[in-house]
């Protein structure tokens, strides 16, 4: 499938977090094309993919190093830089790319596979609990701490516990007791 007909799908598909995914599926083709990684698709868009759409946001956040040759790939798929975002305005699509990487080697990727030999990658349930659950300690953001919490209770067996503790209990981190208090509340 070319880069037309994917555009032409992510225009007929009425699902928001499908057509962000279908995008980051495009994005991720494209780079892949010029020999480079693919980006992993992180903070918002990542938390609307593992609450089953529970939350959304407006714009696809990516973690990716090659800045240039993504905004090489942003700019030939019709985005345009506007701030710190790019902006498709016919596709009515924002792309934000806050990360050049994640930290750690050994983190976790979900792979999503979306048909016609598309997929993205997304961060693992385990970095973006540990994510939110900074937001909700040091930015006392409450819609994070409730979404640390459902994504828990949500994804308790599939969880690498051991590797969310010892990242969890990390200096930068430190949020390893209120993982431990969300664990028991989640009744594991």
């Amino acid at each position: 499938m070319n880069t037309l007909e994917i555009l032409e799908i992510i225009k007929k598909t009425e699902s928001p977090l499908k057509r962000q995914l279908l995008m980051a599926a495009l994005i991720t083709k494209l780079l892949e094309e010029k020999g480079k990684g693919a980006p992993i698709v992180i903070g918002g868009c990542a938390l609307s993919y593992y609450s089953r759409e529970v939350y959304f946001t407006a714009d696809i956040d990516l973690a990716y190093a090659d800045r240039e040759a993504l905004d090489v790939v942003l700019r030939n798929i019709g985005f345009k830089k506007q701030g710190r975002y790019w902006i498709n305005e016919e596709l009515k699509m924002a792309v934000e790319i806050p990360a050049s990487l994640l930290i750690g080697e050994d983190s976790p990727i979900e792979v999503v596979e979306l048909g016609a030999n598309l997929k993205c990658n997304i961060i693992g349930i385990e970095d973006l609990i540990i994510d939110r659950m900074n937001a909700c300690k040091y930015w006392k953001s409450e819609i994070d701490c409730e979404m640390s919490e459902l994504l828990i209770k949500r994804y308790n067996e599939e969880i690498d516990w051991q590797y969310l503790e010892k990242k969890a209990a990390l200096p930068e981190n430190n949020i390893l007791s209120e993982i431990f208090a969300l664990r028991r509340k989640a009744g594991q």
